[in-house]
């Protein structure tokens, strides 16, 4: 069963029929995870980097910005048996689409804030596939962690 992770939302599930997706990563970052032994996946796709960008809009969702977004992702899978030192780390998106002339950077923003708060938190980035001009897919099977990326022009590919 298909678990969809709109833009700015997150989902964990321990549930081995699962498969998280989320369409779309376009300037968005999408963070997934999994622990094998625990068998725990978790999805995050949020937009914006920090949430003091707009902190009522935080308050009410905290997937939407990196710097909410990524804890709870991971406090959501800890409170299911997942262990940070087990968890495989994928981070897709970041794309430059709508700003094609670079203005306003959201993409290389969003990256640049998951790589700061995993580098602070000891947290090591197994597969990476952002920036380009591209949109991107990512589906997580919580059985057993197989990740597949689709990226449009591309097709799709298991990692």
């Amino acid at each position: 069963m298909n678990l969809i992770v709109g833009v700015s939302d997150m989902k964990v599930s321990n549930d081995r029929e699962t498969i998280l997706v989320t369409y779309s990563l376009g300037s968005c970052i999408g963070v997934a995870i999994y622990d094998s032994v625990a068998r725990v996946g978790g999805l995050l796709h949020y937009m914006l980097p920090e949430a003091s960008l707009d902190q009522e809009k935080a308050r009410k969702n905290p997937y939407m910005f990196a710097d909410t977004g990524i804890p709870a992702l991971f406090k959501a899978a800890y409170k299911l048996g997942a262990k940070k030192q087990r968890m495989k780390v994928i981070v897709v998106g970041g794309s430059q689409v709508l700003d094609q002339k670079g203005f306003f950077n959201i993409g290389k923003r969003n990256d640049i804030a998951v790589r700061k708060m995993f580098h602070k938190n000891n947290v090591i980035i197994d597969y990476k596939d952002v920036g380009d001009t591209v949109n991107r897919t990512i589906r997580l099977a919580v059985n057993n962690g197989d990740t597949w990326i689709k990226v449009s022009g591309r097709g799709e590919r298991k990692i």
